[in-house]
């Protein structure tokens, strides 16, 4: 309950209720314009790592909480976009991205719901 309400007053920009399922915009997903430019890459590990936290924040709060839609919009969204770009065509991103990826979908360092 502590999390929620400090996360309440930290990002006033998460959307309540049901709209927020429908729409990941408010926390929109980087896109890389170029996977092979080694500084545009660190985009799509934003967008891993983004989806990480995103998960981590929805295992911290309560199930009956107004912004968890919206979250998870966000999460699955930013979850998408980043597993997409861990490929081996591009070094760039390749060699690196998919320490996040494992991070992400291990959930490693986030503990299980606990509401």
């Amino acid at each position: 309950k502590e999390f929620a309400n400090w996360l309440k007053q930290f990002m006033t920009q998460i959307p309540v209720g049901r709209e927020g399922s429908e729409n990941a915009d408010w926390l929109r997903v980087a896109i890389s314009p170029d996977p092979s430019d080694p500084k545009l890459a660190h985009l799509d590990g934003l967008n891993l790592s983004r989806a990480w936290m995103l998960e981590g924040i929805l295992s911290a709060l309560p199930d009956d909480d107004p912004r968890r839609p919206a979250l998870q919009a966000a999460a699955d969204a930013h979850r998408h976009a980043g597993l997409a770009a861990v490929t081996g065509e591009h070094y760039e991103g390749g060699h690196w991205l998919g320490s996040f990826a494992v991070y992400l979908t291990t959930q490693r360092g986030i503990e299980p719901d606990r509401h």
